[in-house]
């Protein structure tokens, strides 16, 4: 991710499995994280409108505004990282597309918390990388909301199929 020539990912997912693969955050990998965490808003909000439940759809339109609030502590370690205010481009305030399918079934909940728990672990990874202790602490908190969401994710599943057993403890 380190080639800014690199073409762009073309959607949520691409970029999800971009970002993947970064060992260590540099500033372009950070822009890259900042617009996928703003376009993660687009998912679980994307989520919501389908899975017919409000109960449900509020949960995962809580995680979407706190994959927001990922994206500002992502712009936050940009700006530590290059000495001053952070102030996005109009790429990078553009969003990736979410393609979701119109009705959302019970098996994408559990890729859904994996991804989730593979996301702190990321995080976290990134952070035991991290020469600055700001930017560090900003990256394990990013990673420890993941879980959480995850743990959200689980919920909704037990909310839309009550049957089943939690696939995070």
């Amino acid at each position: 991710m380190t080639d800014s020539t690199a073409p762009a990912p073309q959607d949520f997912f691409a970029a999800v499995a971009e970002i993947g693969e970064v060992e260590v955050l540099d500033v372009a990998a950070m822009e890259l994280l900042y617009r996928l965490e703003c376009s993660g808003e687009d998912f679980y909000t994307g989520l919501a409108e389908r899975v017919g439940n409000e109960r449900a759809a509020e949960l995962l339109r809580r995680n979407g505004k706190e994959e927001r609030g990922h994206a500002e502590r992502i712009g936050r370690a940009i700006a530590i990282r290059q000495g001053h205010a952070f102030e996005p481009t109009a790429e990078l305030e553009t969003r990736f597309a979410v393609p979701l399918p119109d009705e959302i079934s019970a098996e994408l909940f559990p890729v859904i918390v994996k991804a989730e728990i593979d996301g702190d672990a990321g995080y976290q990874r990134w952070a035991d990388r991290e020469s600055d202790p700001e930017v560090e602490r900003l990256l394990r908190l990013n990673g420890r909301e993941e879980t959480i969401h995850g743990r959200r994710v689980d919920e909704v599943r037990a909310i839309l199929e009550p049957d089943t057993a939690p696939a995070v403890s």
